[in-house]
């Protein structure tokens, strides 16, 4: 088994005011890397679709040494890195034009039978299942933080552009949503060096969000949760380090 790969090259609408890629773009690059190779490997989209079955992300962890800029291209490597009775783990490295490592990530999945909204057994859809036993960061999803004194909140809406083919809000806006809870001001300076995920509950279309931060130097800890019913959907840790 090998580890799969694919490249992107950073196009203008892909980047920030700066020539950076979005955060948004970097969480829909490495979606777009695991379902390539998952469907290389039999159990990507159709597989799902002709199951009855979803793969869900869980957990991610991500350490970013640089942001890649406009026009520059990268290439993501990634595989299945581990698995047990209903989780499946998944890795990826992010290179530069040169080779250098500009990015690594870890994530946590869960395969899920779409009408009874529940996570099923690897073994009985995937008995032929494999990974490579390589974990690019020894990290364990612990369980991140309350948000005790939110130094800064906002309201979000699911928009009808921000449901994925799961029919929920897309992994990717989180991290979005979090980030743009903190001033401009933060964000023009600084950039994310290190990002952990937790998902915890579906957002749908027209839902109302709120999104409580707690910023403290370049630590910051953030609480998403629904307005118009008591569910946390996700919470999330950013390390930011200033921009170059």
């Amino acid at each position: 088994m090998e580890k799969f790969e694919k490249e992107f090259q950073i196009r203008s609408y892909e980047c920030d005011k700066n020539g950076y890629l979005r955060l948004l773009t970097l969480m829909n690059f490495l979606q777009d890397a695991a379902d390539s190779s998952a469907t290389f490997l039999g159990f990507g989209f159709d597989f799902c679709l002709n199951s009855g079955l979803a793969w869900v992300g869980t957990n991610y962890h991500i350490q970013i040494n640089r942001l890649p800029v406009v026009h520059e291209k990268i290439k993501i490597q990634t595989w299945p890195s581990g698995e047990n009775k209903f989780m499946a783990l998944r890795d990826f490295i992010v290179f530069d034009e040169k080779g250098h490592e500009i990015m690594k990530a870890t994530s946590q999945w869960v395969l899920v039978d779409i009408n009874k909204k529940r996570p099923v057994s690897l073994n009985q859809y995937l008995p032929q299942y494999m990974y490579i036993d390589e974990r690019v960061l020894g990290t364990d999803f612990a369980k991140i933080a309350e948000v005790e004194n939110p130094s800064f909140s906002k309201v979000f809406e699911a928009r009808f552009d921000d449901i994925d083919l799961n029919r929920h809000v897309n992994n990717a806006i989180y991290p979005l949503w979090a980030a743009e809870t903190l001033p401009a001001e933060f964000l023009e300076k600084h950039a994310p060096s290190e990002i952990e995920i937790s998902y915890k509950k579906e957002c749908l279309c027209g839902q109302k969000v709120e999104v409580k931060a707690e910023l403290n130097n370049l630590s910051s800890t953030y609480i998403i949760s629904c307005l118009d019913e008591p569910k946390e959907c996700a919470r999330l840790h950013i390390l930011w380090q200033q921009r170059a």
